[in-house]
């Protein structure tokens, strides 16, 4: 069993470990809203609109994570004023937003001399880089993360099944949506710099759509999809550290994979079920 544990044993592994897990858990949280209300496309858009800000900073020598908020309120402050209009879909506007934040960022970008370099640190992050005051505003992170999902429970189930009835109830669905916006920011901007913009989707979609096949509950999906992410996580790390590959992509293929897994298992246990019911009738 020593191959299981072994790569635990190191420090910068068990940091790693941590950071994903702290990140799988506030993805659980507000990737689970992304789910019900069907806003993964507005999900992908906002974590690749964070490249302005996050190419600003650097280039500034600033706070990566404040010009990643700066620039994810922007996009979300974009989305929130264009909304649905006669004319167009809203995701007609997320995706002209997404373009042009993202061509934006690369230009900025393509000015520094390390193009490559904050690039790819941009888009897949690096998880085993992770240090103490990273899980310290991780922690942060998913404190405030838990107390949005708590405090907006109501609003949000009711925003998420039908915005007339939260209108009815009193519960200020515009408000809440923008609540809900602030929560994904939160999560892509607490976990981009452990996984990359591109790869926390992964974390952030696939772990509440697998637990999806499994409960009906929100607090379930939440629950099961905080288990999902950090089996993912672990077994990412640990096929990283034999295998020689890249971490944070190897974490995310793992999520998805288990999504796979999961949907291919609730398949087979539907047609038992239906192949039990049959027989049951014919006898």
């Amino acid at each position: 069993m020593e191959w299981l544990f072994a790569p635990f044993e190191v420090s910068f592994v068990q940091r790693a470990l941590w950071g994903g897990v702290l990140v799988s858990l506030i993805c659980a949280l507000a990737g689970t809203w992304v789910v019900l209300r069907g806003m993964a496309f507005l999900g992908d858009a906002m974590s690749h609109g964070m490249l302005p800000g996050v190419a600003l900073a650097s280039l500034a020598g600033g706070n990566l994570l404040v010009g990643a908020a700066l620039s994810a309120g922007v996009m979300a402050l974009g989305v929130t004023a264009l909304g649905p209009s006669r004319r167009f879909s809203q995701d007609t506007a997320i995706g002209l937003l997404f373009v042009g934040m993202l061509a934006t960022g690369v230009i900025i970008v393509s000015h520094s001399q390390s193009f490559a370099v904050d690039l790819t640190g941009f888009l897949f992050g690096d998880v085993l880089a992770v240090r103490e005051r990273d899980l310290a505003q991780l922690a942060g992170a998913l404190a405030v993360a838990a107390a949005v999902s708590l405090l907006g429970y109501r609003a949000f189930v009711a925003l998420s099944f039908d915005t007339r009835t939260a209108h009815t109830l009193g519960l200020r669905p515009r408000l809440a949506h923008g609540a809900l916006l602030g929560l994904l920011t939160l999560a892509i901007v607490a976990s981009f710099h452990v996984v990359g913009t591109l790869l926390v989707f992964g974390l952030l979609i696939a772990p509440p759509a697998a637990a999806m096949f499994w409960a009906s509950r929100i607090p379930l999906i939440m629950f099961g999809a905080a288990l999902l992410g950090c089996l993912a996580t672990g077994t990412g790390l640990l096929v990283s550290w034999h295998w020689g590959t890249a971490a944070g992509a190897t974490i995310a293929a793992v999520a998805v994979a288990l999504f796979f897994v999961s949907a291919l298992a609730a398949r087979v246990r539907e047609r038992l079920i239906r192949s039990s019911t049959e027989e049951g009738i014919a006898y």
